[in-house]
């Protein structure tokens, strides 16, 4: 049996960009958020500056982003 999702009603995808506490080490702007960033060697957990996009940190993320699997729970 075919599983079916419902077709989005948004127009884009978007990401929740989480605020950080700090400053950018680049250009000194307070506006640091996390968020996952998909990659050609897989998901990982990134902060960026919102002002200069300055990576400040980029660690492995779950193996399927988003997707949450039982295993990983354990």
């Amino acid at each position: 049996m075919p599983i079916h999702f419902p077709r989005p009603t948004q127009a884009t995808l978007v990401v929740e960009r989480e605020p950080v506490a700090g400053t950018c080490p680049e250009c000194s702007s307070a506006a640091l958020r996390r968020y996952p960033v998909l990659a050609e060697d897989g998901w990982f957990e990134v902060v960026k500056c919102a002002n200069c996009l300055y990576s400040v940190s980029r660690e492995p993320g779950p193996k399927l982003g988003v997707i949450e699997l039982l295993s990983d729970q354990l």
